[in-house]
């Protein structure tokens, strides 16, 4: 009787901490998922502003960068000192790690299509308008969408990360959940919980390679040696 009250409470304590985790997966995944969409149209709206005007690229190339490389860590005290919903300090976090990738790889798509290729646009008497959209973006699908897979793995990394500096107090987030996990030495649930993030991030990679290949595998083909 001993054994199994005890095993009766240790599979209630193993359901409530994966309820646990799959509420803090959910919160998480929100937070990525909305951060992804906002990331990928401001990346991909700039993207376009620079190669329309390039001195406007040449000249936010440098920030870019450096928007990059500040670790996010040393930026939290001057996002909690701007912003006070958590839910946006959370979204700001996602943004700046995932906002690079996308715009790079969308300015490069568009700004590396073959001369010749211009040079034929140009003999056609085409506008602006109409070699951006005829040429410009089918040259950069392939590329927007390598940077959006690479923008959506980044977009679950800011998520978990937010979710460790920017807490809520009725909403927790998986990575929260998971420091909370280390904290009391659940190391069990705190695996989890990582695997579950880990996976979060896969399946975004996936659904975008699907995507990818929906739109444009028909018609481009990668270049192979």
């Amino acid at each position: 009787i001993v054994l199994t009250d005890a095993f009766l409470v240790w599979d209630a304590g193993q359901q409530r901490g994966l309820k646990n985790i799959l509420i803090a997966l959910w919160d998480t995944s929100q937070i990525a998922l909305i951060g992804l969409v906002i990331t990928s149209v401001l990346g991909i709206a700039y993207a376009f502003f620079m190669s329309l005007v390039p001195w406007v690229g040449r000249a936010s190339w440098p920030y870019l960068v450096a928007l990059q490389a500040a670790p996010i860590i040393a930026l939290t005290p001057l996002i909690r000192a701007l912003i006070e919903s958590t839910t946006l300090q959370r979204l700001v976090v996602v943004i700046l790690i995932a906002f690079f990738p996308i715009t790079t790889a969308t300015f490069f798509g568009l700004t590396t299509v073959p001369s010749t290729l211009h040079d034929l646009f140009t003999i056609q008497h085409a506008t602006n308008w109409q070699r951006l959209r005829f040429l410009q973006v089918p040259h950069a699908l392939p590329t927007i969408f390598l940077g959006l897979r690479t923008s959506a793995g980044l977009a679950v990394v800011g998520a978990v990360v937010g979710d460790f500096y920017f807490r809520q107090g009725g909403r927790v987030g998986i990575g929260a959940q998971s420091d909370l996990y280390r904290a009391q030495l659940w190391g069990a649930d705190m695996v989890a919980a990582v695997i579950m993030a880990s996976t979060l991030g896969i399946v975004l990679f996936i659904c975008f390679s699907w995507l990818s290949r929906k739109v444009v595998g028909h018609w481009h083909q990668p270049v192979t040696k």
